[in-house]
């Protein structure tokens, strides 16, 4: 049975090109970069060099990139470090962050007592800039603003540079999780004046366990994980150098071929919402995730049926999907983004589904995929009509 992949904003293939970077570099680049030893500086220059690329792509200095192990490591270190060293008082938030972002604030919260103001976004999942700025002048508190640049469950894209601008009009510190837009979206931070950003390799074709985070030099953020003095003491620990090397390698791939992919991915996202809509009568899409304005690489579908198991049964099919957020897999009840901007009937008698697309994604995955769906939802008009004749 051929397997097909249709959960990308869950975590990417790997590259054949990073996997022979990251094989390389473990058989020749094996030194500790904080050795002082030719082997030690041979690593200390693998990782480096990557610094140097990415603060190239992003328009900042390399002293501004910190390696972490992910966007979850990232967040929470911005975060924290914000609160107990910065001064943050209050943190401005929304219910359709990442759990990373989400539970920390919430721990803050508990542990030191944060005041936690949540913007509400509409039934299309988006947010009024204008409500921003009055909750910002409404006090004169410490506060640190952290909304997502483009939601990993509904694709919607939030205007960063204006809310950037905002946040820096009124001397309020500005916190995006990026981790679905870094290496997929061109981000230039010399314009964008957000203070923290993160990123997580594995989104975009490398490996797990390499990440980033930006961190404006001017911030005056510390490091939580303390130690030695890594990445400027902002991180402690013996930095992962081969997937640092990896995340290189996936990111210099992202940026020479960001524009074949990208319409490579957006012609399969339009010829799946214009199969989904043809074949599956009554099907809706979910937050902003069918226009071209969303994210390109997520579409979330809502189903006119109630089935819990059909991530199952599509696995069973070959095709792996998800229902939601990875991090919130398994989960008994919808998560907070989809019960943010969907009905009570629909959370109650309909199915949500997100597809999410990379460059290796092709039309016969989605033909696959509608078929499957097809087959699935005959089963439950089969049985709505046995339950009227009874």
């Amino acid at each position: 049975m051929e397997r097909i992949y249709l959960d990308n904003a869950a975590t990417t293939p790997l590259d054949d090109e990073v996997i022979d970077c990251m094989v390389n570099v473990m058989k020749f680049n094996y030194g500790n970069p904080s050795s002082t030893h030719s082997l030690g500086q041979e690593a200390k220059t693998v990782l480096e060099e990557v610094r140097r690329k990415i603060a190239e792509s992003l328009k900042v200095t390399p002293g501004e990139i910190v390696f972490t192990s992910c966007g979850t490591e990232s967040n929470n270190m911005i975060i924290k470090s914000a609160v107990n060293y910065l001064g943050v008082e209050r943190i401005i938030t929304s219910a359709l962050e990442h759990k990373c972002v989400a539970e920390t604030c919430l721990e803050m919260k508990k542990l030191k007592g944060i005041e936690l103001v949540y913007l509400r976004p509409d039934s299309n999942g988006d947010f009024d800039l204008n409500k921003l700025e009055e909750v910002l002048k409404s006090s004169d508190k410490k506060t640190l603003v952290t909304l997502m640049h483009a939601n990993n469950e509904i694709g919607n894209i939030l205007d960063i540079e204006k809310v950037a601008h905002l946040c820096k009009a009124n001397n309020t510190l500005f916190h995006s999780d990026t981790v679905q837009t870094m290496a997929h979206l061109d981000l230039d931070f010399s314009k964008i004046p957000v203070d923290f950003a993160s990123c997580s390799a594995h989104k975009f074709h490398g490996p797990k366990g390499a990440g980033f985070a930006f961190v404006r030099k001017s911030s005056g953020l510390k490091g939580i994980i303390t130690g030695g003095p890594q990445e400027r003491s902002l991180r402690a620990g013996t930095e992962n150098v081969t997937g640092i090397a990896g995340l290189g390698k996936a990111w210099e791939i992202s940026q020479t071929k960001m524009e074949d992919y990208s319409n490579h991915i957006l012609d399969i996202k339009h010829y799946a919402i214009q199969q989904l809509q043809e074949k599956i009568s009554g099907i809706k899409f979910n937050g902003r995730s069918a226009e071209d304005e969303s994210l390109y690489t997520v579409l979330n579908v809502l189903l006119p049926y109630k089935n819990p198991l059909i991530g199952l049964q599509l696995d069973m099919k070959g095709i792996a999907i998800s229902q939601g957020s990875a991090c919130s897999s398994g989960a008994s009840k919808p998560s907070m983004v989809l019960m943010s901007v969907l009905s009570e009937d629909d959370l109650d008698n309909k199915t949500p589904l997100r597809i999410s697309f990379s460059h290796y994604s092709k039309k016969s995955d989605i033909d696959a995929l509608v078929e499957a769906l097809e087959e699935i939802g005959s089963q439950f008009v089969i049985e709505k009509a046995d339950s009227l004749h009874r």
